[in-house]
């Protein structure tokens, strides 16, 4: 696998054998991050052109940087995943009047983000409490945790597995209105007793529920995903990769749902609502990363890898 100094790319064997075999078109790399993906992508498939979307301006720089070589056969643009349709509108001149063929949506945060430390998305460095891919707009997690209500509180953290503290958790976060990565490990280490804590660190779903609501993730992907199904050409190819249960529960229902074209139909019963399938998905279960993989690159252990392809009416 190729190693990259910003971002080191998972499953990237099987995103390439995905894409690989498309009829000439254009690809979109709706997080684009650091252009591993999208570089391995048309170094292996001349017939390719990519339009690269990403709403984190280090990211689109990195990947500008990287796919330079690509000169003409790719385009990197702001935005994010959730507003996939209206960036390919928007750049038509790139597109041109070549069929969308395929899109990849690498979902979560990548390494440089994580290992940046003043961004304030891992509890490893003390930074301000940020979290947001797009510094440049939208509430940081501390001012998020100002605004919020317990109540609301308690549903996020639960959404992202925290349900046994959840509570204590939340009335902490709320009483200290942490403004620092250590101030916000230090509240829920306050909530949590020690014998409780599970394996790893006390603070990691705290953190990863923050950065989902920060960023709008869910709502991002919902949007992300109906969208790339519209704007697929028939027989184009969807991939997502997930790392947390909720986004990969998330993308299967979805795929599941168009699979049958949304029907409505009790499941015991044959179908008479009309629906259509819109895609058919490649695997029933998500593909995981090789031992071999994980070895070199730890952040691939909790990849998820699902695809479908557009089909006809």
């Amino acid at each position: 696998m190729a190693q990259d100094h910003y971002h080191q790319p998972v499953l990237l064997d099987e995103i390439v054998a995905l894409f690989a075999d498309q009829p000439a078109g254009v690809i979109v790399d709706a997080t684009v991050g650091g252009g591993g993906h999208a570089s391995a992508i048309l170094s292996a498939a001349p017939q390719l052109r990519l339009l690269g979307i990403d709403r984190d301006p280090e990211a689109r720089a990195h990947a500008r940087a990287r796919l330079d070589a690509f000169a003409g056969r790719a385009l990197v643009v702001e935005g994010t995943f959730g507003q996939l349709g209206t960036v390919v509108r928007e750049h038509d001149a790139f597109v041109g009047t070549d069929a969308l063929v395929g899109v990849l949506m690498d979902l979560g945060v990548s390494s440089h983000q994580f290992d940046e430390g003043d961004r304030g998305f891992s509890f490893r460095s003390d930074a301000p409490l940020d979290m947001r891919m797009d510094p440049t707009s939208g509430l940081t997690a501390a001012e998020l945790l100002t605004t919020i209500n317990q109540h609301e509180l308690v549903r996020i953290l639960r959404a992202s597995g925290e349900a046994r503290f959840a509570n204590a958790i939340a009335k902490s976060l709320i009483e200290t209105q942490p403004r620092t990565t250590f101030e916000l490990t230090a509240a829920v280490e306050r909530a949590v007793p020690p014998a409780a804590r599970r394996r790893g660190h006390v603070a990691t779903r705290v953190f990863q529920a923050l950065r989902i609501t920060v960023n709008d993730e869910e709502g991002q992907l919902d949007l992300g995903l109906a969208s790339a199904i519209d704007e697929l050409a028939v027989g184009g190819v969807l991939a997502v990769i997930s790392y947390h249960s909720g986004e990969d529960r998330a993308v299967k229902a979805y795929l599941a749902d168009q699979a049958k074209g949304g029907c409505t139909c009790p499941p015991m019963l044959e179908c008479v609502c009309g629906a259509t399938p819109r895609v058919e998905v490649f695997k029933a279960s998500a593909r995981l990363a090789s031992s071999e993989e994980v070895t070199h690159n730890p952040r691939a252990r909790s990849a998820r890898l699902r695809g479908a392809r557009k089909v006809a009416p």
